[in-house]
């Protein structure tokens, strides 16, 4: 089913929609406009988030091989394309008092510089029951573009042969989904407190596998 849907994304009928929609946006610049992605690698820097409970992965090292290998598919399909890190390295310049603060503003001013039509945030979970597993997006509270992204995409994630349960959306009370200036997301993909999922997430195939569908979900909510 997966590689179904991917062979449709890239038919005719749907890369004139796509063409349709990257006109549609007004111009702002002499250069041709773009519809743009921010990709945020959540975490990094002294701040690695939560660890493998198998191999001790650091998420903040899983966020960014998902959210690099994210953003050229975007750029393939004539976009652009904006990672708000490119490197292990947090975004909170010196380690000094509020750093936690200054590293999600830099996220959300990548957003707000690059006039970001959507914001997707990367991140990997954690729970106290080692059973729980399943990919789950959150939304900008009371914000309808944001559900409708978060849908989207979930409606994709759980699609996956892979996924172990049907997961619902939830509006999230987070710093970088308040202050986006566009539809923001956040994208748990998994559990890295979960035996399963860390299996899956640090195997490159279903990462993947994993990033085709997050791309489809995005697709999906433009084209609608």
């Amino acid at each position: 089913m997966f590689i179904k849907k991917a062979l449709i994304l890239f038919t005719p009928v749907f890369l004139l929609t796509l063409t349709a929609i990257l006109c549609a946006r007004p111009v702002a610049t002499s250069a041709p406009d773009k519809l743009t992605v921010v990709i945020d690698a959540g975490h990094g820097g002294v701040d690695g988030g939560v660890t493998g409970v198998k191999t001790g992965i650091k998420e903040s090292d899983v966020n960014l091989a998902v959210a690099t290998r994210l953003k050229p598919l975007f750029d393939s399909a004539g976009m652009n394309a904006v990672l708000t890190r490119t490197t292990s390295a947090g975004l909170y310049g010196a380690l000094t008092s509020g750093f936690k603060l200054r590293d999600l503003k830099a996220r959300v001013d990548t957003a707000k510089e690059s006039r970001a039509d959507v914001f997707i945030s990367i991140h990997m979970n954690k729970y106290s029951d080692g059973t729980r597993r399943g990919a789950q997006v959150f939304y900008k509270i009371g914000d309808e573009k944001s559900k409708a992204l978060a849908e989207s995409i979930q409606k994709a994630l759980n699609a996956m042969p892979e996924a172990p349960r049907q997961c619902i959306v939830l509006a999230g009370d987070y710093y970088v989904l308040n202050n986006a200036p566009c539809a923001a997301v956040i994208c748990e993909c998994g559990f890295l407190s979960s035996a399963e999922d860390e299996a899956l997430l640090i195997d490159q195939t279903y990462r993947d596998k994993l990033c085709h569908t997050l791309f489809s979900g995005v697709i999906d909510y433009l084209s609608a």
